[in-house]
């Protein structure tokens, strides 16, 4: 299941997906972003920042974790759902673990 949100980028997606979608409070991590690959880009990608920001205004307190590149990519493959952004910025791709609705 893919839902094409071309021409949106990854933190208005994120924010509008927060804003229906409550993410898992018994994990330790509910959000999981793709661990930069050493030497492609700086250490943490601006990106980052506002995808935990916005976390942070949906449930405060909330931890990111992170995946190394082939398991983010299983763990993708394992998701109920893909929704492809037209976001352009490198390594804005997420994982959420949705809570109790």
């Amino acid at each position: 299941r893919c839902v094409r949100a071309d021409g949106h980028g990854g933190v208005e997606l994120l924010d509008a997906i927060l804003s229906l979608m409550p993410l898992d409070i018994f994990v330790d991590a509910p959000v999981t972003l793709m661990q930069v690959i050493p030497g492609t880009v700086e250490c943490d990608p601006p990106i980052w920042k506002e995808f935990q920001a916005t976390v942070e205004k949906h449930q405060p307190g909330t931890k990111l974790g992170w995946a190394e590149r082939f398991a983010f990519y299983d763990r993708a493959r394992k998701a109920y759902a893909c929704v492809a952004t037209g976001e352009r910025a490198l390594y804005a791709c997420v994982i959420l673990k949705k809570g109790v609705l």
